[in-house]
């Protein structure tokens, strides 16, 4: 007979294996996983390691296994299945970029330029959606809104149609195309147009592991100096917002002057740099 496995003994073994393996957060990772595992939020798994909880041999087999996938730098949410964004509970798994916080904050930029967009109906489009994360932020965030998100990756579209059926927001709606030769029936009647491209320099070797080996490169490089899909962003957006529309871009913390000179030299209008909660340069925004 196997001895009974306690909650607190597994959490404490899991903190242990992350923490060797360089997970950056360990404590955090593995109570979610143990709420992943028997279907409990995060407040609940530590509610059960402190009154001494034990754990079914079939429970604890899975959750070794899903430590295991972590320790071996599988993103959290690949295992899981999903990725939390603002309001959302979205579907990720391989194929797809897997939504960062971060991303939340470059989202809001959106958002607001949709709410007070003068329209009826604002249009909004999300160019390079992935999971649709930022897409569906703005569709359900701004009802009154429509929303476009623009997926060309096969891998990452099952995603993206996954998340957009799961969301029930009927002012959506998800087309697979190149963003060059994106929705060419709305030229000049779109609000805000927003993209997270990809944007690390070809040679540039992303530090985390999570990113290098499971994040579709797809998703990730953009050209020699990272800037390629940018380019392509600027002049579709330019073809797509009517006169005054708004456009967000995300990019790395060390991108700003050289998006913002881009952006610029392509005939953008009031181009301004923000930083994140780090002080960091993460998203420019520019007027049509």
């Amino acid at each position: 007979m196997n001895p009974v496995v306690s909650v607190a003994t597994l959490r404490d073994d899991g903190v242990e294996l992350l923490g060797r393996a360089g997970v950056p957060t360990p404590d955090v990772d593995t109570e979610l996983l143990i709420g992943h595992v028997l279907g409990l939020s995060r407040g609940e798994v530590q509610a059960k390691a402190v009154i001494g909880t034990a754990v079914a041999d079939d429970d604890a087999v899975a959750l070794r296994a899903a430590l295991a996938r972590r320790a071996a730098r599988e993103p959290l949410q690949h295992i899981t299945g999903t990725a939390p964004f603002r309001s959302m509970e979205l579907a990720v798994g391989p194929g797809v970029f897997v939504p960062r916080p971060e991303t939340e904050e470059v989202a809001q930029f959106a958002i607001d330029a949709l709410r007070v967009a003068a329209a009826p109906e604002p249009i909004g489009v999300d160019l390079g959606t992935g999971s649709g994360a930022i897409a569906l932020a703005m569709a359900t965030e701004v009802p009154h809104s429509r929303v476009f998100g623009v997926e060309n990756s096969p891998r990452a579209f099952v995603w993206t149609t996954q998340n957009f059926r799961a969301s029930g927001a009927d002012n959506a709606r998800a087309v697979f195309v190149d963003l060059a030769d994106a929705l060419p029936d709305l030229d000049g009647t779109v609000a805000v147009v927003i993209s997270n491209p990809p944007y690390i320099p070809a040679g540039a070797i992303p530090r985390d592991p999570e990113v290098r080996l499971f994040d579709p490169e797809h998703a990730l490089y953009g050209g020699p100096d990272g800037l390629d899909v940018v380019r392509q962003v600027s002049r579709t957006a330019a073809r797509l917002l009517h006169p005054g529309g708004t456009l967000v871009l995300e990019h790395g913390e060390l991108q700003g002057a050289a998006i913002a000179a881009l952006l610029t030299a392509d005939g953008w209008n009031a181009v301004a740099t923000h930083r994140d909660l780090l002080g960091r340069d993460r998203a420019t925004t520019a007027l049509r």
